[in-house]
This record gives structure tokens, sequence and C-alpha cells, in this order.
């Protein structure tokens, strides 16, 4: 069952942005670059590990792996910017709603690089379904089916449209750090 998030002052946007991030935000963009998309149908990204990741401090001290839970993280966080660039980041808000026929194979260690193919099967207004698979070299590592829902808070309430648009901004700024607008500009100018 899900709960709904009471979030402070909507009056004040700031605010309301922070209560958001709390709740919403992953810590880790597990994201690095993205190398390919094709807006509606496919994206490929890859997340380099390196000994410095904060979580590596607790899973395991003396074998450092990456943790299965953020290797799907990482596969929803691709489907996420595939989900943003078909959609013109239509929704301030693209999270994960189920994983199902999830599988992880091996462990990705320090100095590996997660590449994640990630395949859009059903996208509609509000949610979209996935399969992806992740791989270091050529050795997969994970795969599973995911399901994103996307929204924007002012669906809900009104009066936090500023705090969506606020969202929307900060996403585009990630998604030009990581690459992603030459695959958008190129999609737009064929």
């Amino acid at each position: 069952m899900c709960q709904l998030l009471e979030l402070g002052d909507a009056s004040d946007p700031r605010s309301a942005i922070e209560d958001v991030g709390a709740v919403v935000s992953m810590k880790f963009t597990l994201v690095d670059r993205i190398t390919d998309l094709v807006p509606g149908r496919r994206i490929c990204t890859i997340k380099s590990l390196t000994l410095s990741e904060e979580y590596l401090d607790d899973h395991f001290r003396t074998f450092p792996v990456m943790p299965g839970v953020l290797m799907l993280e990482c596969m929803a966080q691709s489907a996420g910017w595939l989900v943003r660039a078909t959609e013109d980041f239509a929704h301030s808000l693209v999270l994960l709603a189920g994983a199902r026929n999830v599988n992880y194979k091996s462990f990705i260690t320090p100095g590996g690089v997660l590449r994640m193919e990630v395949d859009c099967k059903r996208m509609e207004a509000n949610c979209s379904e996935f399969v992806g698979k992740g791989f270091c070299e050529d050795r997969e590592m994970v795969k599973a089916r995911i399901v994103l829902n996307h929204l924007n808070l002012a669906d809900e309430k009104p009066a936090l449209e500023a705090v969506d648009r606020e969202l929307v901004v900060q996403t585009r700024a990630q998604f030009a750090l990581i690459g992603g607008e030459p695959f958008v500009a190129a999609g737009a100018a064929s």
C-alpha cells in the first residue's frame, strides 16, 4: 500500500523541493555517462566503480563489491533517463515502481565498469516497462524487468508547480553533465 507524502509548506517552493529531495532523491548517482540513447526505444549507460564509493566502506570492508540493489538502481536510473529524453522532461519525478525476474550473476569490484543496456517494452503517459541487462566487460552481471512511474507533484498539489519546474531544470542540467544532450539533438535532427 502506498503512503502519501506530506510535504511542508506548499507556498514555499524551496522548502517543498528539500522535502521531496529528502524522500525521493537517490543519494548515489549511478549513471556516469550515457553512451547511446534512442528515445522511446533504448539506452546504454556506464557506471565506473571506484574504491572511493562511500557504500563500499560497509559492503564489504575486506571484499568491496557493488551491492546488487545498487546495480538494480543503476538500471532504474538509466531507464529514467530514457523516459525523460523520450518525454522531453514532461515529468519532474521518474520513480522505480517495481522489479521482477531480477537475476544477479556475479560481483563488480572497484575498477570494474558496469555497462547497462535497457530496452523499453512499453511507455505510457504515467508509467513504463523495461528489460535491462548489466555487464562488466562482456560478462552479464544483472538482468531484470522494471516498471517506472512518471509524475508531477502538481498533479496532486497544484501549488507545487514551481517545485516541478525546478526539479526539471536540475534534472536537465544533470542530463547534460552525463552526456545525454547530443543523442536527443541527433534524434531531433533526423
